[in-house]
């Protein structure tokens, strides 16, 4: 299955997130984000992977679902879809994020709704649309592999091909889980990185971006996120999860960096920083 949802022209501010993982603090802050910055639910996008980690996935599914925001099928979701025993994450078989897995992923299966599921099943694996004269495609890892980790030190071919199999000018895209943006060949690659984990940056801040379309330009910032990071951290106290997972949220550093290249391996508990916003002229229609 893959399904393509085009829905057609955007404007005004839209807010990118990814990987909710189950947090629910970390949702309940990004709402509220949401309504400070007035942006309505049919302008927020989601990059999948809605349920993760963290203590809750059947109430970050439920106020997902009644929030109304748009969101494609990580790979953790399309694997509940089609009720495969494991997340589908792409981890090296056999290793801790794979063994640690295989724990979080059942706890979320055991906890999840017949109507959590259904909303799960729904949801399409890419978006489409036109915004600020570009198009921008919302895909979860890369264009030919859902579970595909693309980072910032990723070959640039990587990216190239996923631009080169959607047409779009701009790829939004998650699962990495560290958020950055890339400009090739008047190409945009930005990855909004994920709300429910930090970024291995040794902030307990997490990551989601705002892009906009004043006079035309297409511009975004990519920002951190701060929430009850004590609160989500002490929620998975009280259940059978890893409690390595637990403490990131706290330390803001991986419990281990299995699937990280050694450039992203170098920058961990570093600090991370955006500049507030970058403005591109629109492309030639």
């Amino acid at each position: 299955m893959n399904k393509m949802l085009n829905i057609g022209t955007l404007t005004g501010k839209l807010l990118i997130f990814g990987g909710a993982y189950s947090n629910l603090q970390a949702v309940e802050a990004l709402r509220q984000v949401a309504r400070q910055e007035g942006i309505d639910p049919t302008r927020v996008l989601c990059t999948g992977d809605s349920v993760g980690y963290c203590a809750d996935p059947e109430a970050v599914v439920q106020v997902l679902k009644e929030w109304g925001i748009r969101s494609i099928a990580g790979n953790v979701e399309v694997n509940l879809r089609d009720k495969v025993a494991n997340c589908g994450c792409n981890f090296r078989q056999g290793g801790r994020c794979d063994l640690l897995s295989n724990n979080w992923y059942s706890y979320a299966q055991s906890e999840l709704s017949e109507d959590s599921l259904a909303w799960i099943g729904q949801l399409p694996d890419q978006i489409v649309f036109r915004y600020a004269g570009k198009r921008i495609q919302l895909l979860h890892g890369s264009a030919r592999n859902l579970s595909e980790f693309v980072f910032p030190s990723s070959d640039e071919e990587v990216k190239l091909h996923s631009f080169s199999l959607t047409g779009a000018d701009v790829i939004l895209a998650g699962h990495s889980g560290i958020p950055f943006v890339q400009e090739m060949e008047e190409k945009i690659w930005l990855n909004a990185g994920v709300i429910g984990m930090p970024a291995n940056d040794g902030t307990p801040r997490t990551w989601y971006c705002i892009i906009n379309d004043t006079d035309g330009i297409f511009t975004w910032d990519l920002q951190p996120l701060h929430y009850s990071y004590k609160g989500a951290s002490q929620a998975m106290s009280s259940t059978s999860l890893p409690s390595c997972y637990a403490r990131s949220l706290v330390t803001g550093v991986w419990d281990n960096m299995e699937i990280l290249p050694e450039a992203e391996r170098l920058r961990q508990g570093i600090p991370l920083a955006f500049s507030p916003v970058f403005n591109h002229s629109p492309l030639t229609q």
